[in-house]
């Protein structure tokens, strides 16, 4: 992959930080505060009876269309970044992305149905234009030989963004409750319009950094991405069409067409990642051993990522909200698990420095899937106190996001370091995009998963697929304990990161 150095590195040490670095700092906490704001209320809004302004879906659609939504911004973010890396340059990217989320929520801020999916096609577009490219333009900044400046850059940002995910709840939430959904959507529309306006002025700072492509595109290559985008299009666009003639057109025939997608595209992309020509059999080896990496991420967030969706569900209809007089709004308790990022984060990160070796990726991922198991457990007990529409203490779900919390801070970050070891040097952009895209392919199962919740008792729900990351978690303990007491062969192609 061709870096581009620009010509002026600015140093992101002293006393304040440089105005670029405040710019993009700002355009990234308002785009993850209307991101997460929205996301806070999505769900509720869709299962909402229509006679309260919601969508009056049954709640394991509106669930569905939760998980749909979330594999589809995961996916996103590949074409996403390379328009940015090919064709428009990371600033115009990141621009273009931030207009785009904007007039989503705005279009979600009126009333009327189909401004709401709409809205959530442009959310969706918008966030992965932006994302790969608000990443890549800040590394824009830092020349070979300041990686350090670069992690802390990145550590604050980090930051940023739980900072961002606890309050927009809070306030997507309170004026949801308080004045109604729109009102919640268009919060989150004018904390992006903040983020567009600061990011136009303050992108005078960059000079020429993320001005243009970093590999701009040939002219072949541009028609090839055309048309493809127009077959896959036209070809959506006629399903679309026979299913509105046949008059069956409805909105679960959509999600499980995008549900499809989010299906076929994680596995295909791996497929043709591992065949490309310029991969040497080593580096298909080695990108081949950590596929039990891809699919542990995808079972954590078809789990976990149900937290926005039949979680939130739980803490509006099943969850005893009420405090001195105070009805705590529902979204609010989706400011749980950033909060618990925030505090314990450093507390995991002094363990993980001090076992160093000895608590290698296997194990971290392995304790992730624990953790985000034992959160469903958790709701399983949750859901049998719940029975006959009894109302249960905030407690059971505080600790559920407490669970999930600690089970992102363990498997994130080691995943994504892991996958960027196995990536050779020119192939790392696509070797990460793989790890977001099966991040999405988790989600997009959650979104049918879901479906069940409607035919099984809640216990039971939680408990199969509370058990189902344990079990996995315990299958690849074993796994390494046999390749520990196996013989060493005479080739071992390479082995398990353990770090």
């Amino acid at each position: 992959m061709i870096q581009i150095v620009p010509r002026r590195v600015l140093p992101a040490t002293g006393p304040a930080r440089p105005s670029w670095f405040v710019c993009l700092f700002l355009t990234d906490v308002w785009e993850r505060f209307s991101f997460y704001g929205m996301q806070a209320i999505l769900v509720l809004y869709a299962a909402a009876p229509e006679s309260d302004g919601g969508l009056g879906l049954p709640k394991a659609t509106a669930a569905a269309l939760f998980g749909v939504y979330m594999a589809t911004v995961f996916m996103l973010a590949l074409p996403g970044g390379w328009l940015g890396d090919r064709v428009l340059g990371e600033r115009r990217a990141v621009l273009y992305g931030a207009v785009t989320v904007a007039a989503g929520h705005y279009c979600m801020a009126l009333p009327p149905h189909a401004f709401t999916f709409a809205g959530l096609v442009l959310i969706a577009v918008g966030t992965g234009l932006l994302k790969p490219n608000m990443s890549g333009l800040l590394t824009r900044f830092y020349a070979p030989g300041q990686e350090i400046r670069r992690e802390a850059a990145s550590a604050v940002f980090y930051i940023a963004v739980q900072v961002s995910a606890l309050l927009a709840p809070l306030v997507t939430g309170l004026l949801s409750d308080g004045i109604g959904w729109h009102a919640g959507f268009a919060a989150a529309g004018v904390g992006m319009t903040f983020g567009v306006i600061q990011f136009a002025i303050g992108g005078r700072s960059f000079g020429d950094v993320g001005a243009a492509p970093a590999r701009p595109a040939p002219r072949t290559e541009l028609r090839r991405a055309l048309r493809r985008a127009i077959i896959a299009l036209a070809v959506a666009g006629t399903l679309v069409g026979l299913d509105a003639a046949a008059g069956t057109l409805t909105i679960k025939h959509i999600l499980v067409g995008l549900g499809l997608v989010a299906f076929v595209v994680p596995p295909l992309g791996y497929l043709t990642l591992r065949r490309h020509p310029a991969l040497t059999p080593s580096d298909r080896t080695r990108l081949g051993s950590y596929l039990w990496l891809l699919v542990a991420a995808a079972l954590f967030w078809m789990v976990v990522g149900q937290a926005g969706s039949l979680l939130n569900l739980f803490a509006k209809h099943s969850t005893n909200r009420d405090v001195a007089g105070f009805t705590i709004p529902a979204a609010w308790f989706q400011s749980t698990t950033p909060l618990f990022i925030l505090i314990t984060a450093p507390l995991f990160a002094a363990v993980s420095l001090r076992l160093g070796a000895r608590a290698g990726v296997r194990v971290k991922v392995t304790l992730g899937l624990v953790l985000a198991g034992c959160g469903f457990l958790v709701m399983s007990l949750a859901t049998l106190s719940a029975r006959d529409g009894a109302l249960v203490s905030p407690a059971w779900l505080v600790g559920v996001y407490l669970l999930h919390a600690c089970g992102e801070i363990t498997l994130g970050p080691s995943g994504l370091a892991a996958m960027a070891d196995a990536a050779p040097a020119s192939f790392r952009g696509r070797v990460m995009g793989l790890w977001w895209l099966f991040c999405a392919l988790g989600m997009a199962v959650g979104s049918r998963v879901v479906l069940l919740s409607d035919v099984l008792p809640a216990p039971l729900y939680f408990l199969i697929f509370g058990l189902l990351p344990v079990l996995a978690a315990f299958a690849l303990v074993s796994h390494g304990r046999r390749r520990a007491t196996a013989p060493e062969p005479a080739a071992d192609p390479e082995p398990m990161p353990t770090a």
